[in-house]
């Protein structure tokens, strides 16, 4: 089982040695990846992690009714499984809240190293728009260089905003188009436009945007990711809504 996981904690047992000894286990292969500039998908799943926690230990006396079950039937009518919980008795539940006190700091110390990666690359990567951008920016293009393949990763994308429970939510999809290599003549941002116009013709004039940076660090794992979330990000300063 993942030690990362909300069901590891959930799950733990009765040892409360062994299980913070998986625990560290699993952050140390995550702090390995930090060491190595990758930030996907650790930095996230442990900022979830992070949070689920936190909100168990603020709502301690429903943490029974949070625990997983035995599968005992379907529910064919609703489509909903039915389980009969496990119950703990008071030194699982005890254990439980130690091992989740214990492990926050760890957990908010990793978090950490992961943001200022992520910040770190953030800051090294400029964003610019190529030619006319459209009033219709839910769809286009972004242009991200790897510096470590020498390439430079032309990507289309579709922004997809939709509202649950209150909130809105927005996703940013990314599909691979083609890559061009970085060498001593690159094709400039624009004329890969022209290509991409010419190529694609669904999107006569598309929303381009090219990201600038000198970091070598790993393409699919980090840079691609932080240029997504900027993008988003952009896009929302200037007004975008749903």
């Amino acid at each position: 089982m993942d030690a990362l996981g909300l069901d590891f904690f959930l799950t733990a047992g009765k040892d409360l040695e062994a299980a913070q000894y998986r625990f560290l286990g699993g952050l140390k292969n995550v702090r390995r990846a930090f060491k190595h500039n990758i930030i996907y998908p650790h930095l996230g799943r442990l900022i979830g992690l992070h949070d689920s926690l936190v909100t168990l230990i603020d709502k301690v006396d429903g943490m029974r009714e949070s625990l997983p079950g035995v599968v005992r039937d379907l529910d064919l009518e609703n489509y909903a499984v039915i389980y009969d919980k496990e119950q703990l008795d008071d030194d699982q539940f005890k254990l439980l809240e130690d091992l989740i006190r214990w492990s926050l700091p760890f957990i908010q110390e990793a978090i950490e190293e992961g943001r200022t990666i992520y910040e770190f690359v953030e800051e090294n990567m400029k964003l610019e728009e190529v030619g006319i951008i459209p009033s219709y920016v839910k769809e286009g293009y972004l242009l991200v260089p790897d510096r470590s393949e020498r390439v430079l990763h032309i990507l289309r994308y579709e922004l997809s905003i939709f509202s649950g429970n209150e909130e809105r939510y927005q996703s940013l999809k990314t599909t691979h188009v083609k890559s061009v290599k970085h060498g001593a003549v690159e094709a400039s941002p624009s004329t890969i436009k022209l290509d991409l116009v010419t190529e694609h013709r669904e999107l006569p004039n598309p929303a381009t945007y090219h990201f600038v940076t000198e970091l070598d660090f790993p393409f699919n794992e980090t840079l691609l990711p932080v240029a997504k979330r900027k993008l988003m990000r952009y896009l929302f300063s200037q007004g975008l809504s749903a």
